[in-house]
C-alpha cells in the first residue's frame, strides 16, 4: 500500500519498513552479520552504492534492522556451464535465467543484535528513516551536507569529527585536475557556514585558504554565470543558498619592480591588499627559518648555523625608519650598515660570514668553512625568489599583513611566488595564526586551514619549519580550534600523523598505482576500483561513525571558480573602511527617542 505517495511495505512481525522491495536475501552465498548477497526481483535494479535494509524477528529481542550499502552487482546465466553457452541461450536453443545479485556490505544493525538476516528474507530500498538509520543521520545532532548521493538524496558529515568535539580534520586526495579537490574543500566551507550548524558562531568563524593555482579562487564572492537550474535544485535539495560566499578578502604579494607595492594580480581588481614582511620584522620574529624550508635543510650540516644567525640578527638588528629597514649593530663592529633589500641583508651578513675575523661572532664556535659556504650558497639562492615579499623599501604605512579578521574567508594568492617563497609564506603565516589561536586560550571561533598540495608542505621523509607546524596543528589543532583542510594528490607521500589524524577521509580519482597503496586501506576494494575511474565531481567520503565510505556528488559551484566565470562584483567595504557606515545619520530618518 502507499502513505503519502511512499510505498509500505509490511514484513511478517508486523513492522513496516519504506522503499520498494528489490528482492530477497540470497540462500546460495552464506550470509552473516556484516555482509549478506541480495537475490534481485525481475525488473528490479540495484547499483552500487545504494542503501537497502531488512528485518529479522529474533526471539528475545523482537525485530532487528540489518541495514547497509550495496558495494558489489553481478549479472550471470543461471543454468550455463560452459562460456560457449551464451550463444545457445541468446538463440533459444538452451534454456536458462539472467539472475542479478547484489552483495551489501552492513553498516548498521538496530538494535545491536548481531545475527545474519535469514534466506529468502525480503530486502527494501531504504528510504526516510530507515536511510536515516542506515547511515547514522539520525544520531548526528549536528550535521552538514557534503553532496547527493546515487538516489538523489542528501549525505551528511558529522560536524562533531570536525569542529574538534570528537575529531578534526580533513584529507582530500587524488589526481591533479580531475579529482576536483579543491573545489570540494570549499564547497565543505560553504556548507558549513551555510547550513546553520555554527548557529551564532557563524559570524565569527574563519577560513584561511592558500591558492597556488592560478587566479581560479580568487572569485569565491562571485555568482557563477555558468550555474543552472539542474544546480540550483541540487542546492534545494541540500537546504543550501545558490549563492557565493558573502565576505572574502583576497592577499597577494607586491608586483615586482612596482614601488608601491600593488597586489600582483590581473583578473582581480577590488578587495584585494598586498603582503610582506618588512626587514625588521624579519630579523625580529626570527624567520630566517623559514627561508630554508626545503626538508633537505634540516638534514644538512648547516641547520644549527641557521638558527644562530637567526638568534644575532634578532638581538642586533634596529629599525632604522618606519619602512621597516634594519641597521645592524655588531657588538665590537664601529660600522652599523643600514639594510633596505633582501639583497643588502644577505650581502651584508656573506661578508660577516666571509671574514675570518668576525665569522666566530655570528656562529658563536669555529665553524668548518664548508660548512658556513654550503649555507651561503643556500641563503643567496633565497634572494630571488624572497626578495618581492621580505622589504624595507616599500613607503610606510601600507596594509601589508595577513589577517583572517577583515572577512569571513580570506585567501592568499601565491600562484605568482616561486615554489620556495611559497613555502615561507605559508610556514609564517600559519605560525602566526596558530601562535594567535594558542594565545586566547579558546578553541571559539574555529579558523579553518585549506592547503593543498599537502605532501610538498609536510611530506613522508626529513623535517622542516612548516611541517614541524602542520604536525602541531594536526596533533593539537583540534583543541584549539584550528581545523586543516588538507588537499594532495597522493597521501601516500604526506606525513602519515597528519593523514592519521584526519577523522574525515575524502578521495577523488585516483591513480592506480596510487590506488593500491597501503594508506587507501579505508576503502574496500570495489571503491578502490572504482576511484580510478570516478567522474570530476564525485567523491567518496569516509567518517568514523559509517563503517563504508560514501560515494558523493557535489553540486556545481555557484560561486566563480575561475576569472571567466565570475558575474560582476557584489557591492563591498573596503579594509580600512568606516564600519559603522550605513547606519542611520544626520540625513536619515530621525531615530524613534
Amino acid at each position: 500500500m502507499t502513505q503519502n505517495g511512499v510505498a509500505v511495505h509490511s514484513t511478517e512481525n508486523g513492522a513496516s519498513v519504506s522503499g520498494e522491495v528489490v528482492g530477497r536475501v540470497l540462500g546460495t552465498q552464506a550470509a552473516s552479520p556484516l555482509s549478506f548477497w541480495v537475490g534481485l526481483e525481475p525488473g528490479r535494479v540495484l547499483q552500487l552504492d545504494d542503501v537497502v535494509v531488512t528485518r529479522r524477528e529474533v526471539p528475545g529481542h523482537g525485530p532487528v534492522l540489518v541495514a547497509g550499502v550495496v558495494t558489489g552487482v553481478e549479472a550471470r546465466h543461471e543454468g550455463a556451464s560452459f562460456d560457449s553457452d551464451v550463444f545457445l541461450i541468446a538463440d533459444g536453443a538452451l534454456p536458462a535465467a539472467v539472475v542479478e545479485c547484489a552483495e551489501v556490505r552492513v553498516t548498521r544493525v538496530e538494535p545491536e543484535v548481531f545475527v545474519p538476516p535469514l534466506p529468502g528474507s525480503p530486502v527494501y530500498r531504504a528510504q526516510g528513516d530507515d536511510r536515516d538509520q542506515a547511515l547514522y543521520f539520525d544520531v548526528m545532532d549536528r550535521r552538514i551536507p557534503m553532496g547527493l548521493g546515487r538516489d538523489g538524496q542528501p549525505l551528511y558529515v558529522n560536524f562533531d569529527f570536525l569542529d574538534g568535539t570528537r575529531g578534526a580534520h580533513v584529507s582530500i586526495s587524488g589526481v591533479s585536475g580531475v579529482a576536483t579537490k579543491t573545489s570540494f574543500a570549499t564547497f565543505m566551507l560553504y556548507s558549513i557556514f551555510n547550513s546553520g550548524v555554527l548557529e551564532v558562531e557563524a559570524a565569527n568563524t574563519k577560513a584561511l585558504i592558500f591558492s597556488v593555482k592560478g587566479e581560479d579562487l580568487l572569485f569565491l564572492d562571485h555568482a557563477n554565470t555558468r550555474l543552472d537550474d539542474a544546480a540550483r535544485r541540487a542546492y534545494d535539495r541540500l537546504r543550501l543558498p545558490a549563492r557565493p560566499f558573502g565576505s572574502v578578502h583576497v592577499f597577494a604579494p607586491p608586483r615586482p619592480g612596482d614601488s608601491n607595492g600593488v597586489p600582483h594580480v590581473s583578473a582581480r581588481t577590488q578587495g584585494v591588499s598586498s603582503f610582506y614582511w618588512t626587514l625588521a620584522e624579519f630579523c625580529a620574529q626570527e624567520l630566517l627559518r623559514f627561508a630554508f624550508a626545503d626538508a633537505d635543510d634540516e638534514r644538512a650540516q648547516y641547520s644549527l648555523l641557521i638558527g644562530q644567525v637567526a638568534a644575532r640578527l634578532q638581538s642586533w638588528a634596529q629599525r632604522a625608519d618606519d619602512a621597516g629597514a634594519v641597521t645592524i649593530r655588531v657588538p665590537g663592529q664601529e660600522s652599523a650598515p643600514t639594510c633596505r633589500t633582501f639583497a643588502d641583508l644577505v650581502d651584508f651578513i656573506g661578508d660577516q660570514l666571509a671574514a675570518e675575523e668576525t665569522r666566530t661572532t655570528w656562529t658563536g664556535s669555529p665553524t668548518p668553512i664548508g660548512t658556513v659556504n654550503a649555507f651561503l650558497r643556500r641563503l643567496r639562492g633565497a634572494v630571488r625568489p624572497l626578495a618581492p615579499i621580505i622589504r624595507g623599501d616599500l613607503p610606510p604605512g601600507l596594509e601589508r599583513t595577513i589577517s583572517t579578521s577583515d572577512a569571513q574567508v580570506s585567501i592568499v594568492d601565491l600562484h605568482n611566488l616561486p615554489e620556495r617563497a611559497q613555502r615561507f609564506v605559508v610556514g609564517v603565516v600559519l605560525r602566526g595564526e596558530f601562535a594567535r589561536k594558542e594565545s586566547t586560550g579558546t578553541a571559539r571561533p574555529l579558523l579553518f586551514v585549506v592547503l593543498d598540495e599537502l605532501n610538498k608542505y609536510a611530506p613522508r621523509d626529513g623535517d622542516s619549519p612548516i611541517k614541524e607546524i602542520l604536525l602541531d596543528v594536526a596533533e593539537r589543532g583540534r583543541s584549539l580550534g584550528v581545523i586543516l583542510i588538507g588537499a594532495q594528490q597522493t597521501a601516500s607521500e604526506v606525513e602519515r600523523r597528519i593523514v592519521a589524524n584526519c577523522a574525515v577521509r575524502v578521495v577523488g580519482r585516483l591513480d592506480s598505482a596510487e590506488a593500491a597503496r597501503s594508506e587507501y586501506g579505508w576503502l574496500p576494494p570495489a571503491v578502490r576500483e572504482r576511484a580510478t575511474i570516478a567522474r570530476p565531481g564525485t567523491m567518496f567520503v569516509a567518517q568514523p561513525e559509517i563503517p563504508v565510505p560514501l560515494a558523493v556528488t557535489f553540486p556545481f559551484p555557484a560561486w566563480a571558480t575561475r576569472p571567466s566565470e565570475a558575474a560582476a562584483a557584489p557591492a563591498r567595504t573596503a579594509r580600512g573602511a568606516d564600519p559603522f557606515a550605513g547606519l542611520p545619520g544626520a540625513d536619515d530618518d530621525i531615530p524613534p527617542f
